[in-house]
């Protein structure tokens, strides 16, 4: 559907400038999403450090001509575009979303709790898609800003709405009520997720509980007192169409019984006395809460009870990330092979523009036909023709009878079609695949595991999993603590603490990171290559270093005379002026840096020469993470102001001062000065404790082989593992080579096995690793956590008297790196 401007003008009450014909019928909040700029709606939402408004001058270069805005600059009096201004941008969002929402009479699902929100809401779609034309929230979109944009793609053709909506802190689903007003509520459970933003559980639970206040019903577990007492003070007891497990007959919905087998459960349930059962291939608890609350809301829309059952056996996992994973033949590979829709399309080949950083590497797709979209199949691919062109994809590999008729629609790239997945492996055209980013796109049904198997490279099976948007929530976290006009400083210097500095390198180069930081030229010049442009500093530089650094544009860390004359030098050989440097100051860390006495010498060489020029002068905190130091840290920050005040007085022109690391961003944030350095915090681990930071790291890997043995007997080199019972002992595919050091071995260090903690035994080998898991269920080719959120990082640095930074870095390159995002 579209708008006029002119109408949206009317709805928002906007104020209006230079308004002309123009129709909208794409909402835009992310101005590095640009799909359609000729009905796109760009509305610039101010966040605490960054600002929408900063980027109407760049997208109305790349063609943007209608904005939403809080008040004109007078750098947009020459931009032949429309502006409608309005007191509060996010809330004009909601309020376009809303009147768009009530334009349509038909049933709309709203779904929160603090788990399963998505995966009811696509298993919805999956099991409800035959009835209706749905539309329905793209991946996790259940923001304030998330939720707007979802409820913006119902159109004409949409017969049922399914959203998702959270909340982080109270007040905030009132406004999602508002914008999704549902018909039909879902609650899937409360929990502890999220709790930081409110003083109790029943707050949480009354603030979810504002979503359905409009609702004709809300399905909910019964026999849970906290949502029962919530819904009372809410008077939304008389809407409940509640299931039950817990010995309720009486229950509308009474699940009798749930038998687990190997890959599959089986769920017996009466409904209304009748009783009937559905087999589902999953048999993990959440999975099994999930399949009951979709059960409920199919049948309260009157599907037949057998098609139900029968749907129910052909539910698949919803895919809650995309992962990046290395190629063969110099390639990256993006894996996104278990749903295909258009928006998540759209969300993919964004996710392979930001990954896509090399100029002369080929940007491929590999894409199956895209089912359930309700869209007529030529619109469809039209569509989609139009998001790989304006992604700029070099190459399309099309996959099925659907995509292959429509292969007229993609003439402006270059393609190959196959009617199936066995037909493109067999055309090994796949084989001839270098230096390229290849992104898998398919819907469940055709497979794309088998081709994600051909074109990755087979390494070790013990695999690090890192997870993107924990780096992007950390780094925001710490961003929205920082003053309006504080720059910020990310360290990927050891390969990013050990996790891969490319990947983490691009994912702060699109969040808008001012600087990144690395220990040694080399590791610069490789993010260089890799197509960062990000301001680079190099904290370890050289004497004879210069050329290189000026060849790739990075600023050296100066910190002796030694290397500031030999920059100087070579600077004027090359003539080359006011190259910027990073002067380091030592106030206390004796380390690195010139001391207050330097000053005199170092101004009088600085002022006699042009070839480089203070970017910054800064200092490093010794002991911020400890109050034991305080006095001593923040005679540190004194002495640093000092001379960092006199350096400025003698050069005559603003330098950026920054001495807080990690813990000094947590604990002495009134000393932010123009920038702070942000380093292993940014990896999930808080240098002084503070709480709200994700885990970043995963390292698992899986059970070899389980052998049975007598009292008495020894396990491993040395004969180190000593037992006096009969016990069950695993081998694990991880040694000392893999970074897992030997001192964890013989009952120092823990891991955990399908959810239970055991130890492990005798001496870590190079490659292998045993553990006692005696009265435990655990098979061969089980999965075995050695950190992440349990245990993490840094209970594992104190099993063994160390620290994060030494576990995370200690990872072998030979461990495979799994890079994700929701």
């Amino acid at each position: 559907m579209k708008y006029s401007i002119q109408k949206i003008a009317s709805i928002l009450d906007a104020m209006t400038a230079g308004l002309d014909d123009s129709e909208i019928s794409i909402l835009l909040t992310d101005s590095r999403q640009v799909f359609f700029p000729a009905e796109t709606l760009f509305f610039a939402l101010p966040t605490k450090n960054n600002d929408g408004h900063k980027y109407v001058s760049e997208l109305y270069e790349l063609g943007v001509r209608n904005f939403v805005v809080s008040h004109l600059s007078p750098e947009w009096d020459e931009l032949n575009a429309n502006f409608l201004v309005v007191s509060n941008t996010l809330a004009a969002l909601q309020r376009i979303a809303a009147y768009h929402r009530y334009q349509f009479d038909i049933p709309v699902i709203g779904i929160t709790g603090s788990n399963g929100k998505t995966v009811v809401k696509e298993w919805l779609y999956q099991i409800l898609h035959y009835d209706f034309n749905i539309t329905h929230s793209p991946r996790s979109y259940n923001s304030q800003i998330g939720v707007p944009l979802s409820v913006w793609q119902m159109d004409d053709r949409t017969e049922l709405g399914v959203f998702e909506a959270g909340i982080s802190q109270p007040e905030e689903m009132s406004k999602l009520e508002a914008v999704i007003r549902p018909t039909i509520g879902i609650l899937t459970n409360i929990g502890q997720a999220h709790q930081e933003g409110f003083k109790s559980m029943k707050q949480k639970c009354l603030e979810k509980l504002e979503l359905f206040i409009n609702c004709d019903v809300i399905i909910c577990e019964e026999e849970n007192e906290l949502i029962d007492e919530c819904m009372e003070i809410a008077c939304l007891s008389h809407k409940r169409l509640t299931w039950s497990r817990k010995g309720s007959p009486e229950s509308p919905l009474y699940v009798m019984k749930v038998h687990k087998g190997e890959f599959s459960t089986t769920i017996q349930y009466a409904l209304l006395g009748m009783v009937s059962k559905f087999t589902i291939p999953f048999t993990d608890d959440a999975s099994i809460e999930n399949a009951i609350h979709v059960l409920a809301t199919a049948v309260y829309l009157h599907i037949p009870i057998d098609e139900i059952n029968k749907r129910m056996e052909t539910l698949e996992p919803v895919a809650m990330r995309l992962d990046v994973r290395q190629g063969k033949n110099n390639c990256v590979l993006i894996n996104d092979s278990y749903n295909s829709d258009i928006n998540s399309l759209n969300i993919a080949l964004d996710f392979l523009a930001q990954r896509a950083t090399i100029s002369d590497r080929k940007k491929v797709i590999i894409i199956s036909d895209i089912p359930q979209s309700g869209l007529k199949l030529k619109e469809l691919y039209y569509l989609a023709s139009n998001l790989m062109i304006n992604k700029k994809i070099d190459l399309l590999i099309g996959i099925g009878k659907e995509i292959s008729a429509h292969k007229d629609m993609f003439k402006g790239i270059e393609s190959h079609f196959f009617n199936a997945t066995e037909d493109f492996i067999h055309s090994n055209i796949w084989g001839n695949f270098q230096d390229m980013f290849i992104l898998l796109k398919g819907a469940r049904s055709f497979s794309f595991e088998s081709i994600n198997k051909l074109l990755e490279v087979k390494t070790h099976e013990t695999v690090l999993d890192i997870d993107l948007d924990a780096i992007v929530h950390n780094y925001k976290f710490y961003r929205s603590n920082l003053k309006p006009n504080t720059k910020m400083i990310c360290m990927v210097k050891a390969d990013g603490y050990g996790t891969g500095a490319a990947e983490v390198a691009k994912t702060l180069q699109y969040h808008k990171c001012d600087y990144l930081a690395v220990a040694v030229a080399e590791e610069g010049v490789f993010l260089r290559k890799q197509g960062i442009k990000v301001p680079i500093i190099v904290l370890n530089s050289e004497v004879g270093g210069f050329e290189e650094l000026a060849t790739y544009s990075l600023e050296p860390e100066v910190y002796n005379f030694r290397i500031l004359d030999a920059f100087i030098k070579e600077a004027k050989l090359q003539g080359i002026t006011n190259y910027p440097i990073h002067l380091k100051i030592d106030t206390g860390m004796h380390r690195l840096g010139f001391t207050e006495e330097d000053v005199p010498e170092l101004m009088s060489r600085i002022q006699n020469q042009t070839g480089v020029r203070i970017q910054s002068v800064f200092s490093h905190l010794a002991a911020s993470e400890s109050w034991n130091f305080d006095e001593f840290t923040l005679e540190q920050i004194k002495t640093f102001k000092k001379i960092a005040k006199v350096i400025e007085q003698n050069c005559h022109y603003p330098i950026m001062k920054h001495i807080l690391n990690s813990a000094g961003i947590e604990r002495f944030p009134e000393e932010q000065m123009d920038m702070v350095r942000l380093g292993i915090s940014l990896y999930g681990v808080s240098a002084s404790g503070l709480e709200g930071l994700r885990n970043v790291c995963t390292l698992k890997t899986t059970v070899l082989q389980i052998k049975h043995i007598k009292a008495g007997e020894t396990v491993g080199y040395g004969r180190k593992g000593h037992f006096d019972h009969d016990a069950t002992i695993a081998t694990i595919r991880i040694g000392y080579a893999d970074g897992l050091s030997r001192q964890f071995g013989n009952g120092v260090g823990n891991v955990v096995v399908n959810g239970h903690t055991v130890p492990i035994v005798g001496n870590i080998c190079m490659d292998l690793t045993m553990i006692d898991v005696s009265g435990i269920d655990v098979k061969e080719g089980d999965s075995v956590i050695i950190f992440g959120e349990n245990p993490s990082v840094i209970d594992l640095a104190k099993q063994i008297g160390t620290i994060p930074y030494e576990i995370l870095t200690s990872i072998s390159n030979r461990v495979k790196h799994i890079y994700y995002k929701e």
